[in-house]
């Protein structure tokens, strides 16, 4: 049980807001607040997993996003050969999240229960409940189920020593976070649990969310889950570049995550 893992984000898009966009209730300082996008590696002696899968040109042209580099070469970047993955897990099945669906065709895909049954039923009768799902998403994970290539998790999963999956909801009714060993302590990774570091640490939710109840309860799974706070990753900050340092020479938009911070917050 001493396995450890290095730890990486890797960038792929970008998409320019203002802060008022990214709590509920708007934020009174409504200056520049990008978003970033994200998918994370976790690479282990024996294994490595790759959370979230991000989006490709297509979705971001359609959606009005920059992507700013295909994932599948930011992975290369960094020696993971898409084909070679054996593991893919999905902390939920929104379209900048779940979409490349080719780019891993030997993964099986960890899916909570919950998320699968959420964005196949009757919630996406709401227009608002479905605007961040894409139907070529989930078809193609049912696609993946039948192919036999989907493992389904309940809350609490172990899916290898020392990396776990833990189900908090709220940005979606089934999101569910990593809980990773690293050499410098557990570090989770949020995902959409929490958009921004702001989010988690002033309970501020973001505004687009299944249950307000379960985004802040979530803010606390992290806190109790983590080290400590500086190991709380959030999904989608461009903080992340700024306090971890780079995995490449010359590359600032993969960082490690593993490894101590070089900047803390203000």
């Amino acid at each position: 049980m001493d396995d450890t893992y290095e730890l990486y984000a890797v960038r792929y898009g970008h998409h320019d807001r203002n802060a008022a966009a990214n709590f509920i209730g708007g934020d009174p300082h409504d200056g520049p607040m990008p978003l970033d996008y994200f998918v994370w590696a976790i690479v282990g002696k024996a294994r490595t997993f790759v959370f979230d899968t991000g989006f490709d040109a297509e979705v971001a042209q359609k959606r009005q996003r920059h992507l700013l580099r295909p994932v599948g070469e930011g992975l290369k970047m960094i020696g993971i050969d898409p084909d070679k993955v054996e593991d893919v897990i999905l902390s939920h099945m929104h379209f900048d999240h779940a979409g490349n669906h080719d780019l891993f065709p030997h993964a099986r895909y960890h899916v909570q229960d919950v998320e699968m049954a959420y964005c196949t039923g009757r919630c996406m009768c709401h227009d608002y409940l479905r605007h961040p799902f894409a139907y070529e998403d989930v078809a193609s994970m049912v696609a993946k189920l039948f192919a036999g290539r989907v493992a389904f998790h309940d809350g609490v999963s172990e899916i290898a020593p020392n990396l776990t999956v833990h189900r908090v909801g709220g940005h979606s009714k089934g999101l569910q976070v990593v809980r990773v060993k690293t050499t410098r302590g557990w570090v989770v990774l949020g995902s959409d649990a929490s958009h921004f570091y702001a989010n988690f640490e002033q309970n501020r939710p973001f505004p687009v969310l299944e249950s307000a109840t379960d985004m802040l309860e979530g803010y606390a799974t992290m806190r109790k889950l983590s080290s400590s706070p500086r190991h709380v990753i959030p999904g989608h900050d461009p903080l992340v570049l700024a306090r971890y340092p780079a995995a490449l020479p010359g590359v600032d938009d993969i960082v490690r995550l593993d490894l101590d911070p070089i900047a803390a917050a203000p």
